[in-house]
Parts: structure tokens; sequence; C-alpha cells
């Protein structure tokens, strides 16, 4: 290993772990040059070098199994580049379910590994004991195969990738502490560090956080928000056992238990449902391949369970018992890309015990996204941009994780909430919804009512795929919006004000729509990349000449305040987030327009407000800014109230609301609403990989307005013609439900998988929306298929529509 440190670097990688390892090799590969790794201690010598090495391909999206996809196919050719011996071997996994609920999930996890094709097979229980002997298959109601899953030696991985990175001429140096990361004028400018007693500064546009567990603390230094925190993970490997023969690796999730065969060894680990945080004092300064200290008491019920699973583990002795950190995410998800906070502040960190089969993806990405200045494709899931300031709080972190690890392994049921560490962000009204029944979700922190229990009623969720214990709750809801007026409480909406003289013709370049309009207006947009992917949904409000109110969704805000400062070059506009001086209720439905009467002397005809203005109007005794768009598809307004006002606006509404039919409505109803009306949801439907054109929203693009940012790709696709599009779906039978990621199956192929569902109960059934290939297709040629969605292995026919399934003429928004 190279051991003088430069002084200048093009990157330089902090950590040398696996993630940091695989930023540098690929960043070799992509013909950069003064690459630097600085490792504080030894390579893998953080949590790399007691991993597992489980290589399972199937992730829960497209694009995350893509990356997995990807790490198991450069460790398979790592050995033969490198000559470092990686341990790869593909010798498959079985994941059984001792449960309905688990085989539900299994199966349905099958059939997104088809359409992501990937070799996957159900297999009964009693395949499952040819395949693994001595297994206890009696209670055993399901499993599924991936034959092309393995494993490896997580070190070797790590030593393999920064070998291929120093081959292509990357320096790797060891025992170098990164004492700060230097910044000036919004950018970074280089690090500091230490070595021995020696001190000195690389400089270096470029710096990549691949601390892992250290990586929050280097971060908050410069004031970069990495949510992250270190659990105890624990796992025991037997003694050598005769005969045993080379076996798949075995996930009992229902048991929180995974299996590996090792050298005729037994391996046993546990990601059990409470957690251990550690670390919350800081990490000793000496940490370097440290084990923490044994709690078998916390292991015991795990292993109490694997005996009777693998019955041969009651008379095979325990060789090594070890519990070591890993760090964990407050989402269960890891985090690439740049720091909203400064400009060349990368990271590659967080990894929720999957690291070694991430980081190779996770690299390769990283170095495509610093390389070409935007990401490969959509990794949304994974973006740094969606941590949320507040998440850095540490009392925060160690109280999530202590659940987020059982996550992996528990039923990953849709809906499902979690619990820990609640309650962070409140809307003004939270208190009066909670007396009306509200059950609280929880989005980016934010409480927010997903349903309303009535009387009486458990105020929470009982979890299932098929109708959980809210399903008619939502139904009434759903239909009082379509037949009378439902309340919202949207203050969760992210809110951001454009203003300075040149507001309008900064928001011209970087928005689809034509964004030069009289102040009172609204507009619906995207902001686009240059792929013509879309990089933010929102509405703007121009309030005057020089200032316009942006509304994007709650959970993109930090995202979209970034994308809005990266692109603000000399233009005079401040950009200001104000999402928490303002609350937002919705008030939507046949009978809106009589409630806002009963409660305001201000007039809501169509010809005084009409469709797409906002203006402020009295109501109670306050003032509120009426904006009178909508995204259930029928007559509404959002109301923006003052934070101070909100309670009393609230108050006044369900005064009155009696008398029109108001009911208390959902996040789920919002939603169930939308997907009938087959609005966009971003993040799933649209994202940016996905063509503003393809997506449906050509509606939304002026080109013809001038130049902005994508204008280019819109008018090649136009020429082009389209390669797929977003088509909505109803399907036939009532009784199957949707949520995302079922299978479409067109003309008896699969061809893609559903972005999202939800049920509609106005229509009667279950509705999706999915991108469908047409090359060369016309619409009618598109509709003139027949289709099936495909659900755990069963295929249920659908009706395919590329206009909305609800209102197509949106008669009912403008009634």
């Amino acid at each position: 290993m190279s051991t003088a440190v430069p002084d200048k670097a093009r990157v330089v990688i902090v950590g040398g772990g696996v993630s940091g390892c695989s930023v540098a090799y690929h960043l070799a590969k992509l013909g950069w040059r003064d690459i630097v790794l600085l490792e504080r201690k030894q390579l893998t010598c953080g949590t790399t070098w007691h991993a597992a090495g489980l290589i399972g391909q199937l992730r829960a999206s497209l694009n995350m199994t893509r990356l997995a996809k990807y790490s198991a196919d450069l460790y398979v050719k790592l050995e033969e580049e490198t000559g470092v011996a990686t341990g790869m071997r593909q010798c498959g996994s079985i994941t059984v379910a001792l449960t309905e609920e688990r085989k539900e999930e299994i199966y349905r996890q099958a059939s997104l590994a088809r359409a992501f094709d990937i070799d996957v097979q159900e297999v009964s229980p009693e395949e499952v004991l040819k395949m693994y002997p001595h297994l206890n298959i009696s209670d055993v109601k399901a499993a599924v195969h991936l034959p092309l899953d393995g494993q490896c030696d997580p070190a070797n991985i790590a030593m393999a990738l920064a070998k291929g990175a120093r081959q292509n001429g990357a320096r790797i140096i060891e025992g170098v502490k990164v004492t700060a990361i230097t910044s000036g004028d919004g950018q970074v400018t280089g690090v500091d560090w230490q070595q021995s007693k020696e001190t000195g500064s690389i400089a270096a546009d470029i710096v990549v956080n691949c601390g892992g567990m250290w990586g929050r603390d280097l971060a908050a230094q410069s004031g970069v928000t990495l949510p992250l925190h270190a659990c105890e993970h624990f796992y025991i490997v037997t003694e050598a056992i005769e005969d045993l023969p080379r076996l798949p690796v075995l996930r009992v999730p229902d048991e929180c238990a995974y299996y590996k065969e090792d050298a005729g060894k037994m391996l046993l680990g546990a990601f059990e449902p409470k957690a251990k945080a550690w670390g919350m004092q800081g990490i000793p300064e000496d940490f370097c391949f440290d084990q923490l200290p044994e709690d078998f008491d916390h292991f015991e019920p795990i292993l109490e369970q694997a005996i009777n699973r693998l019955p041969l583990l009651a008379t095979t002795g325990i060789h090594t018992f070890f519990n070591g950190p890993e760090s964990f995410t407050p989402d269960d998800r890891y985090y690439l890309g740049e720091a909203p906070e400064l400009k060349g502040y990368w990271v590659a960190a967080g990894y929720n015990s999957i690291g070694i089969v991430s980081s190779g993806g996770a690299g390769f990405a990283l170095a495509q996204w610093i390389n070409d200045g935007e990401p490969p494709f959509d990794l949304w899931e994974v973006d740094i941009r969606r941590a949320q300031p507040f998440q850095k709080n540490r009392h925060y972190l160690r109280e999530r994780v202590t659940e987020t690890l059982g996550l992996l392994y528990a039923d990953h049921f849709p809906y499902r909430q979690m619990e820990t560490a609640r309650g962070i962000r409140r809307s003004p009204i939270h208190e009066q919804l909670k007396a009306r029944g509200a059950v609280f979700g929880e989005m980016a922190g934010w409480e927010r009512a997903n349903w309303f229990a009535d009387e009486g009623e458990a105020r929470e969720y009982k979890y299932s795929w098929k109708r959980q214990n809210w399903f008619e709750n939502q139904k009434r809801e759903h239909m009082a919006v379509r037949e009378a007026v439902g309340l919202f409480d949207m203050t969760s909406f992210g809110k951001i004000r454009v203003e300075g003289r040149d507001a309008a013709s900064f928001l011209q370049r970087l928005c689809g729509n034509e964004m030069d309009v009289e102040p009172g207006r609204i507009v619906y947009t995207q902001m686009l990349n240059t792929r013509g992917g879309i990089e933010c949904d929102l509405t703007v409000t121009r309030l005057s000449d020089t200032a316009y109110l942006l509304i994007v969704p709650g959970a993109t805000l930090q995202r979209d305040l970034a994308w809005l400062r990266r692109h603000l070059g000399d233009e005079f506009v401040v950009i200001t987030d104000v999402t928490a001086g303002e609350s937002v209720l919705c008030v939507m439905g046949p009978n809106a327009r009589g409630l806002m009467q009963a409660v305001s002397p201000n007039e809501f005809s169509n010809e005084t407000h009409p469709f797409g203005a906002a203006r402020e109007i009295e109501i109670g005794m306050g003032l509120a800014r009426a904006h009178r768009v909508t995204y259930v598809g029928e007559l509404g307004w959002e109301l923006y109230v003052s934070s101070d006002q909100a309670a009393h606006v609230f108050e006044t509404l369900i005064d009155a609301g009696a008398d029109h039919g108001l009911k208390l409505c959902g996040l789920h109803t919002l939603d169930s609403c939308r997907i009938e009306k087959g609005f966009r949801h971003f993040g799933h439907d649209i994202t940016d990989e996905d063509h503003v054109l393809e997506a449906g929203l050509g509606f939304a693009v002026k080109t013809k307005k001038g130049e902005f940012i994508g204008r280019d790709a819109v008018l090649r696709k136009r020429e082009q013609g389209l390669s797929r599009r977003l088509v909505q779906f109803q399907l036939k039978d009532p009784e199957p439900l949707m949520f995302h990621n079922e299978v479409i199956v067109r003309d008896g192929a699969i061809v893609s998988i559903i972005t999202s569902g939800n049920y509609g109960h106005h229509l009667g059934g279950a509705i999706g929306l999915g991108y469908v290939p047409c090359a060369g297709e016309s619409t009618e040629e598109v509709l003139a298929s027949t289709y099936e969605i495909e659900i755990a292995g069963e295929r249920h026919t659908a009706v395919a529509s590329l206009k909305p399934l609800y209102d197509p003429g949106s008669l009912r928004v403008r009634m």
C-alpha cells in the first residue's frame, strides 16, 4: 500500500471498507486518475470484515435489483481480474414461509423476480427438504428458490476491489485518519488528515464519505445530514459438522434467522425484532477488527427456534459467538449521492447489513453519477436527499434503529408503519384529528392522519396482504369525497418561496410549463433533467410579480430545494423553505362550494374563482389563501392558513360541515381517489428516468415558450415517438388487491410492473398504473391487447386505459 499522502487529488474517498473500495474501483475503471482512498486503520476493519457475505439478487424494486445483480456478476468476475480469491459461489438461496401471510409475500416476490428476469421457482416443503437435508418442514407453508444467489468472503471482496482500483491507478493509504472535510463558499475544498503524529491536507473538489458507522459524525462536522447509527448484530458459527453437504443460503424470516453453510460449519445469524443500539457515546478511537461483548440472553430466543428448525444444531458445539456493529438508517435504505448542503460532498454509507451485496452496484452507480453529473437511473430510494435535517438527532436515531434492524426480516406488509421515534413533526391540528379518531402514519417525520377510526374502534393497524382492518373506513371516506365533501390535512406538503427580480426567468428555465403567468394563477408543471426525466412534480402559484410559491411532496422537499439551489446561477433570486409557516386544509368533493360559502363571505363560483386560481379569502374570523386545485379529481380548494390560525379554521369547517356531509379523510383515501383519476405519484409512477411524454404529462410542457432544461429531450422524443406509455389498469375481479410491483402481462408475456396501486371504491376494483412498452404502436394498438396482472403467481384479467378511468373529461373538477 502507498504511504505517502499527496497534497492534492481529483477525489478523496474516506473509508476503506467494501463501499469505499468499490467507489475507488469504479472511478478508476472510468479512467479517473488522482484517486486517493484514506483508511483510518486497516482496510475492512470497520464492519466489512465480519459481514456474513450473503449475495441475494432480488430487492424491493427494479433498480435496487439491478444494483444487486450487478454486484453478484462483478464478484463472480473479480477473482479472475485481480487474482484475489473472493470466495464467491452461487449456491442458491431458499426462503421459507411459516404463515399464509408470509407465503403471499414470498410468492409476490417470486412474481417480481420473474419480471426482473431473475431465475426463481416456487418449491414445495418436500422439495425444500431435498435441497436442505435435516430441516424441520413440519410447519413450512411454502418456499421460493433462487438458484443464482450465493455467498462470498466479504473481506476478500473488498481486497479484490482495492487491488483492482490500484491496478487502474488509484492510491490507497492505510493508517491515515481524516480529521475534517474542508470547504469554502459552499464547495468542498479537500480534507485534513492525521497519520501517527503527522498532519496535513489534501486539496480536492470531490470527497466521498464512505465512513460507515463513523460517517454520521464526520458529516456533521461539515453540516451534512447523514442519519445512521450502529446496532449490535449477532451470529454464531458451529463446530465442524461431519458429512455436511454444501447447502444453499436459507432464510426463515418468520423466525428472524438466516443460515449459511461455510467450510463444513453452519453460521446462524439473526435480525431480531428489538435490536440493541451501540456506540451512543461515540466509537472508540482504537476500534479496529473489534468484537462487542457477548449477550447470549439476547440471542437465545433465536437459537431456541433454530434448534427446532435445524435439529442437528442441538448436538453441535458452538465454535464462535460473534457480536459486531452494523450501521442502520431510519428507513432501512442506504445513502448515495451528493449531499444537498455542500457541493462536492458525496456519500455512500448506511448499508443496513446488506453492504456486501449492495456495495458493488452502489459503487458503480455513484461513480457514474460523479462522472456524468446525473445518476445512471432512478436512485431515489437511496438518495441522500431524502434525509431530513432533524434525523441527524442521535436520540432519534438510537431509538429508531432498534426497530429498523428487525424490519429486514419482518413481514413487509403494505402500509406498514414505523413504531419507534414517532411524533417528531406534527400539524397544528394534530390533537384535534387525534380526538376525532385519526390513525397516524409517518412520512419524513411528519405525523399524518392515514385513516379515521369509528367510535369504539381500535385505533391501530392490523396488517395483511388482503383487506386490512381500515378498508371499510377508507371506503366511507372515499365515497364522501365522491358524493359529498371530505377534509384532508395536508400540512406536510413542502412549501418553497422563490422570489426576487429574476424569479420568473429562473423558473421559466427550470420548469417545463409556462411560468410567466398573471399573479394568482396556479401552474401544474415538472422540473426536468436533460434526458426529459422528471426531477420534480409540483404546482407553482404566482403570488406577485416577483414571488412564487412551489408546492412539492413532503418526502421530496430536500431534494427539490437542492435541485433549485444547484441550478441557481447569477439570477437575483432567493429560495426559502417555508413549510412550517402554513398549514394546508383540503376541502374536496361536490359539496365543497356549499361548505366554503357557509364559512366565508367570499364568492366561490366558477366565474369568481375558476380552477387553477389562488386568492386570499376570509374564513371564520381568520384569513386563508384558497387554491382551487385537486389531487382527488373533484371540485375543491386547498386552504393555506398561517399555522397560528389553523386550529380556528379547522374548527370553523367542522362546525359548518355537518350540513354538507363533511367527513374527515386520511391519506389512504387521498391515494385511492387519485389512483382512480390516474394522477401520478412522484417516486413511483414518475421518476427522474421516466420521460415526461411517456408519463402522459406532455400537456404540462410548453416547448414554444423558449429554452428550459429538458426541452431538447422533449423535442427529440416527439420526433422519435414513444417507446413506452403509462397505462391505467383496473382488475375485473373486485377481490384482488394491487399495491405496487405486481406484474403486468400483455398477451401472455410479462412486460412490466405496476408502479402504484390502490382500491378504487367508486369504480369497484383495484386500480394500478404501469408502463407498457409500445415502440411504434398507436394508442389503439396498445389498448387492443389482452392484459392481466400477476399477483403472487395468479393472473387476473385487467381493463387498460390511457385516459382516466374516473371522470375522463375532468368535468367534476370544473363543476
